[in-house]
């Protein structure tokens, strides 16, 4: 059993023996014919023959790193434009910010003009909430009894524009029925002539002014303010004298009335009023004279 086991390892190691032999020969061959000329136009031949496939291949490999690059770009072109939206969208926010702090400056300075040159002292006040336009023309300040405001006090914007009046106050708020709302009456003058008529409020947000006398030229574009005129039995006008109240953009004349009808366009945005001014010292509604009279029942 020992010498088989022998015999067999002498024949495995004489086969690798063998095997090293053969392939040290082949190796020396190969060199020794490497550099032959034979040998060398073969290895040219090989090499023009693949050549077109190598090409090829460079070709794929080169097509498949531009393929990836491209992906790589489309990324950051991805990355780069989510970052400009987002930039966008912050500068659009930013300058909507800026043009309401500019209009916000512009009707704030536009407040001060009428307050350093007007005849009555003045309460500013910012509009806090506005009734449905369907509904009635009115809106809340955030002023009221504790600042001195009471029922009744008249309500301008830019300009001196007559706004409204005072109709409903707690003591730090107050309801403003607008000119324009249906249940509100100013008597105006028309600038121009001096006539007089009663101006009503609509829905529509249009000023209706009636009961001009027929005799009197009204034109469009006519400016129309408050005519703060001595009422029945000496009263006073519930509004100052002067105040803007707007201007004429229709005429309605009939030639078998006495009367004329103009309607007129309020001289400020009426639904955009932001802040306002108050006067807290104009004493209408009172007989001109006498300490001891008391307020007139007229709105």
């Amino acid at each position: 059993m020992s010498g088989l086991i022998t015999t067999r390892t002498t024949r495995i190691a004489r086969r690798r023996a063998i095997s090293f032999a053969t392939l040290l020969g082949l190796s020396i061959v190969c060199m020794a014919f490497s550099s032959s000329p034979v040998v060398t136009e073969l290895q040219k031949a090989a090499a023009f023959a693949f050549r077109p496939l190598q090409a090829s291949a460079a070709g794929v490999a080169s097509g498949i790193g531009s393929v990836v690059e491209s992906l790589r770009e489309i990324d950051r072109l991805r990355v780069d434009n989510e970052d400009l939206r987002a930039r966008n969208t912050q500068l659009q926010n930013e300058n909507a910010r800026l043009q309401a702090l500019e209009r916000e400056n512009q009707q704030l300075t536009a407040l001060l003009q009428v307050k350093t040159g007007f005849a009555y002292h003045t309460i500013a006040a910012s509009v806090i909430a506005r009734e449905r336009p369907e509904v009635g023309r009115t809106i809340t300040i955030d002023r009221g009894s504790n600042d001195g405001l009471v029922v009744g006090d008249v309500v301008v914007g830019a300009g001196g524009a007559l706004a409204g009046r005072i109709t409903d106050l707690s003591g730090t708020a107050a309801h403003v029925t607008l000119i324009n709302d249906p249940s509100a009456t100013v008597t105006g003058m028309i600038e121009s002539n001096g006539a007089t008529g009663d101006v009503a409020g609509q829905l529509g947000g249009v000023l209706v002014m009636q009961n001009i006398d027929s005799t009197e030229r009204v034109n469009i574009n006519d400016e129309v303010v408050t005519a703060g005129i001595v009422l029945g039995g000496g009263i006073r006008s519930p509004y100052p004298k002067g105040l803007v109240i707007g201007q004429v953009i229709d005429v309605q004349r009939d030639a078998n009335a006495v009367v004329q009808t103009a309607y007129l366009a309020p001289a400020i945005d009426l639904s955009k009023l932001e802040y306002v001014l108050v006067i807290t010292d104009y004493e209408g509604g009172l007989p001109i004279s006498g300490p001891g009279a008391s307020p007139s029942a007229q709105p």
